[in-house]
C-alpha cells in the first residue's frame, strides 16, 4: 500500500506499508545484495537511520541458494532484519557477465562459482522471488546500454514480454500461498516441491506473505522509447514501478520526468541504482521518485572516498595522517562523532578493517541523512532552498 501525504511538481512525499514495516518516502535504501550490507551489522544499519534493504536475486541465487533462504523463512528471518526488504530480479548482473546468451525465453549464463550453466526465465525470477520472499521484488528485465535505438527497442520489447510473463506467474504464485496460508495446515504442502526439502509451517512461512511486484520501465535515453514503456506498464496490475538502465546524470531528469509522468501517481515507483553523487538524490526526488537504491555509498567507502558537505574526501590523501578534525564537522554518524579523519587514515593505512566500518558508516549516513532532510524540505516547503544551498557547497 502507499500513501501520498504532500505532492510538489512530480516530487512527493508518502508512506509504503509492507508486511515488514513501513517506508517513509523519499527513502535511500541501502543495498545488501547478499542478504549483508558490506562492512556493516544490521544494527549499524538501523542506527545510521536505514529504513529499508535491497538484495540481489542473482547473488542468492548462487550463494547460498534461494532454497536455504526459503528454508530459512524469508529473506528478513534469514538476514535478521526485521525491517522491509526489496530484491532486485538480477537482470542488470546476468545481462552483465560475459557469455550471457539472450532469447525471448530468458537468459543462460555461467554460474561464477562452480561454472555450470544456469537459466533464467521470467518465471524463473519470480519463483526464485518468492522463495527468497523480500516485501517488494521487480519483474525480470533485459538490462542493456545502448545509444542505437533499434538495439534499445529490441530490448524493451523483450522486457515488456517478459513483464506480461512475469506477472502471470506472480499473481498464480500468490493465489496457491493465500490457499496454502488458508489451509493453516502445520507442515503442509511448501510452494516449491525441493528434492529434500523440509516444508515450512504455513504461519511462519515468509511465502504466505503477500509479496508485491514491481514491473521495471526501459528504454534508455530514448524519449519515445520510455513514453511507450512507461504507457505500457501503466497499463498492466503491478503493485509499483521500477525505473531501470544504466545512468548517467546527463539526460536523467529528462528519462524521470517522461517516466513519471505516465506512471500512475497512486503507485511507488523505485530508482533502480541511481548514479553515485548525491546530486542524483535530488535528481531523483524532484523527477517523482520515491526509492532509490546504490552500492555507491559503501563501495566508495571501502577504498578510502568519503562524502562531506564540502564535496568528497580522500581519507588516503597524506595530508590527512595529521588531521584531527572529524570527516565532516556537519554530520551525526557515529564514525564523526568519535573519530578523527587521523585515524581512519592511519586505519586505511594499516589496512585494518575497522577503517572500512567507520568510512561505510559515515557514507551510509551521509546519504540517508540527505535523503531524510529533502523530504522534510518538501513536507516544509523549502525544497528549492535546500537543493540550491547544497549543491552549491558540494560541487563548489
Amino acid at each position: 500500500m502507499f500513501e501520498i501525504e504532500k505532492r510538489a511538481g512530480l516530487a512527493r512525499v508518502g508512506k509504503i506499508i509492507t508486511p515488514h514495516g513501513e517506508i517513509e518516502t523519499p527513502a535511500f535504501v541501502v543495498a545488501a545484495t547478499k542478504a549483508t550490507t558490506k562492512a556493516l551489522t544490521n544494527a549499524e544499519i538501523r542506527d545510521l537511520g536505514g529504513q529499508a534493504v535491497l538484495a540481489n536475486t542473482y547473488h542468492l541465487l548462487l550463494r547460498p541458494g534461494a532454497e536455504i533462504v526459503e528454508q530459512a523463512g524469508g529473506l528478513s528471518k534469514f538476514m535478521a532484519w526485521d525491517g522491509p526488504t526489496f530484491t532486485d530480479s538480477g537482470g542488470f548482473q546476468v545481462m552483465s557477465l560475459p557469455g550471457t546468451k539472450v532469447t525471448d525465453e530468458g537468459a543462460e549464463f555461467i554460474n561464477i562459482y562452480n561454472g555450470d550453466k544456469v537459466k533464467m526465465t521470467p518465471e524463473d525470477s519470480m519463483r526464485i522471488q518468492w522463495q527468497i520472499g523480500a516485501d517488494i521484488h521487480m519483474a525480470f528485465d533485459h538490462v542493456a546500454d545502448s545509444s542505437e535505438h533499434a538495439a534499445m527497442k529490441a530490448c524493451m520489447e523483450r522486457t515488456h514480454a517478459w513483464a506480461e510473463r512475469c506477472l502471470e506467474e506472480h499473481q498464480r504464485l500468490t493465489t496457491r500461498c493465500a490457499a496454502i496460508s488458508r489451509r493453516q495446515q502445520p507442515g503442509g504442502d511448501p510452494l516449491f516441491a525441493l528434492k529434500g526439502k523440509t516444508p515450512h509451517t504455513p504461519q511462519d512461512s515468509a511465502l504466505t506473505s503477500y509479496q508485491a511486484l514491481f514491473g521495471v520501465v526501459q528504454g534508455g535515453y530514448f524519449k519515445d522509447l520510455r513514453e511507450e514503456s512507461a504507457g505500457f506498464h501503466a497499463s498492466l496490475p503491478f503493485d509499483g514501478f521500477g525505473i531501470g538502465s544504466t545512468y548517467r546524470a546527463e539526460g536523467l531528469m529528462e528519462v524521470l520526468t517522461t517516466t513519471n509522468s505516465i506512471l500512475p501517481e497512486e503507485k511507488p515507483r523505485h530508482l533502480l541504482g541511481m548514479g553515485q553523487e548525491p546530486r542524483d538524490i535530488f535528481i531523483g526526488v524532484e523527477g517523482g521518485c520515491d526509492t532509490f537504491d546504490c552500492v555507491a555509498p559503501t563501495r566508495m567507502a571501502r577504498n578510502g572516498t568519503l562524502y562531506t558537505h564540502d564535496g568528497r574526501l580522500n581519507i588516503n590523501n597524506s595530508a590527512m595522517t595529521r588531521d584531527f578534525r572529524p570527516v565532516d564537522a556537519e554530520c551525526d554518524c557515529y564514525t564523526c562523532q568519535n573519530h578523527t579523519r587521523a585515524y581512519l587514515a592511519h586505519l586505511f593505512r594499516a589496512d585494518e578493517i575497522t577503517g572500512k566500518v567507520l568510512a561505510t558508516i559515515h557514507n551510509e549516513r551521509f546519504v540517508v541523512r540527505l535523503t531524510d532532510q529533502t523530504r522534510e524540505s518538501l513536507l516544509d516547503g523549502t525544497f528549492d532552498e535546500f537543493k540550491k544551498a547544497f549543491l552549491s557547497r558540494y560541487y563548489k
